[in-house]
């Protein structure tokens, strides 16, 4: 199918205006969004216990709604699970996220909804602002390889409902990949069919029907975690004497889920997909969070669609007001979670660019330090 340049420029710019105009302002865009949000979690039980209807300012919102983290909203997330929706939701769940690490030994359960998830296409964001940027449009006539996670791995029960859950990133593609351009392979449900096993055995399940589904087929696009499309490259040079530069001439690499994606990791992907440019994705089971703009190797905030604040040593600020060097825990408000400290460890860059450097963890900025050493970025953009 032949692709209208003019068509698919101003599709780019309907996409991507709003974050660019967010980013130009994120002042005035996180205002609009904090009083969006504000109006949803009124609807709630634990938005009127916080008075949401009644905050008007951002001091007021941090007065009125507690910083808490996953362990935290645990108990009232299990009662959203047991059916009591409107403990925590003003619209129902159209499934559950968990996560592939674990918090104190278990997965966390997160519900996604259906406003929830169509802020999820902002993933597609990275490859639409590589696109819009290089004009390359060829890579909307190829195919994305598809190697996300499972969207379902078991059910549970809601209410009266059974209730499928799986991960983030493949509830994703299954529910929106639709809204963009490039078609995955193989399809979710392909996928979701084998199962949600995580031993080798699973994983290698799954490489063979994405080789076997796109060998042939013009892979101009790979996205999803970045550990494991270094996995597939190696398991295709193992069992099939092939790297994936091999087989495709892939445009443009969308990735996240690790640290050091443009830094650490650029010479392996690089090694097993050739020339290709890595664009890195900053997201979480709660939501897609950010993504590189440009060849600057850091990623910038989806301001338009997300409420963002940072823990610091000199207190609670927004996001925006870091200062470069600056190091912070991110607190996210979205569609599901008001004031939620997700666990990471954010770096502020020159604006608008940033970097989550790892878990909140003491030993992180010392692990950051040396992989910037070693893979002699030393900082830089």
């Amino acid at each position: 199918m032949q692709l209208d340049p003019s068509a698919a420029a101003q599709m780019l710019q309907q996409q991507l205006g709003p974050w660019h105009a967010a980013i130009a302002d994120p002042t005035s865009a996180q205002e609009r969004i904090l009083h969006g949000l504000l109006s949803d979690y009124a609807k709630t039980r634990y938005g009127a216990e916080h008075g949401a209807a009644s905050v008007e300012t951002i001091d007021g919102y941090r007065r009125a709604f507690p910083v808490r983290t996953y362990e935290e909203m645990k108990p009232i997330l299990d009662r959203v699970l047991k059916g009591d929706l409107e403990a925590l939701l003003w619209e129902p769940p159209v499934g559950w996220a968990i996560t592939r690490g674990t918090t104190k030994g278990e997965s966390k359960f997160i519900p996604m909804t259906p406003t929830d998830l169509r802020m999820r296409v902002s993933a597609g964001r990275a490859v639409m602002q590589y696109v819009a940027e290089t004009h390359d449009f060829g890579v909307f006539q190829g195919v994305n390889l598809n190697l996300n996670f499972p969207s379902v791995v078991g059910t549970v029960t809601v209410g009266d409902r059974e209730i499928e859950y799986g991960y983030s990133s493949g509830i994703y593609t299954k529910h929106v990949s639709t809204r963009t351009p490039v078609r995955s392979v193989p399809a979710q449900e392909e996928i979701d069919a084998l199962g949600g096993g995580k031993t080798l055995r699973d994983w290698h399940r799954r490489f063979e029907l994405a080789y076997e589904r796109c060998k042939d087929q013009s892979v101009t696009l790979v996205g999803g975690v970045c550990s494991t499309a270094l996995q597939f490259g190696r398991y295709l040079r193992s069992e099939h004497g092939v790297y994936p530069k091999d087989l495709w001439k892939a445009r443009v690499m969308t990735l996240g889920s690790q640290p050091g994606i443009n830094t650490s990791y650029r010479p392996s992907l690089v090694a097993l997909y050739g020339p290709v440019a890595i664009r890195e994705i900053y997201g979480a089971t709660e939501g897609m969070f950010g993504q590189q703009r440009d060849e600057k190797r850091a990623w910038v905030p989806n301001y338009d669609l997300f409420h963002f604040e940072v823990a610091t040593r000199r207190g609670i600020k927004m996001l925006h007001e870091m200062r470069p060097g600056e190091l912070g825990s991110l607190i996210v408000s979205t569609p599901v979670l008001p004031r939620y400290q997700i666990g990471d460890t954010i770096l502020a860059l020159t604006p608008p660019y940033f970097r989550c450097i790892g878990r909140d963890r003491w030993w992180t900025p010392l692990r950051y330090a040396w992989q910037e050493l070693v893979s002699f970025n030393l900082g830089q953009l």
